[in-house]
């Protein structure tokens, strides 16, 4: 089980998903696993260890999105609105919003006061809906 404050997921929004994919294959032996469903609003694909540890992810990032290709670190939190708001009081700002991703948990995206992202995430138990 994840704890409070541990780092738990890595991210990558990246401009040439297939050169993406190709890159980090080659360079550190990551599996590439297909995610995300025909219903689903992008693609997205998990970078895994061997066949069975799941240890990020990566997505196309869409041309409304002003920064540059990059990483961001998701940190397990027990409460994503509660950490939110606790972000905002601590002088941080709060750029995404919590929002639920189906399947997955919930999430919000940070950035402390000097203005560096990083992302909150409670993911849902096994057997949630």
């Amino acid at each position: 089980m994840l704890k409070h404050g541990q780092f738990c997921w890595q991210e990558l929004a990246t401009d040439d998903l297939e050169g993406a994919k190709k890159f980090y294959s080659e360079m550190f032996g990551w599996n590439i696993k297909a995610g995300g469903g025909a219903d689903a609003p992008m693609e997205y694909s998990e970078f895994q260890l061997g066949d069975d540890y799941p240890m990020g992810g990566m997505y196309q990032k869409p041309p409304e999105m002003p920064a540059p290709p990059h990483w961001i670190s998701y940190v397990s939190v027990d409460d994503v609105d509660a950490s939110a708001a606790k972000a905002a009081e601590l002088g941080g700002s709060v750029v995404v919003p919590p929002t639920d991703i189906p399947n997955v948990g919930r999430f919000a995206v940070i950035k402390d006061p000097s203005g560096a992202a990083f992302s909150i995430v409670k993911l849902m138990e096994h057997g949630e809906a």
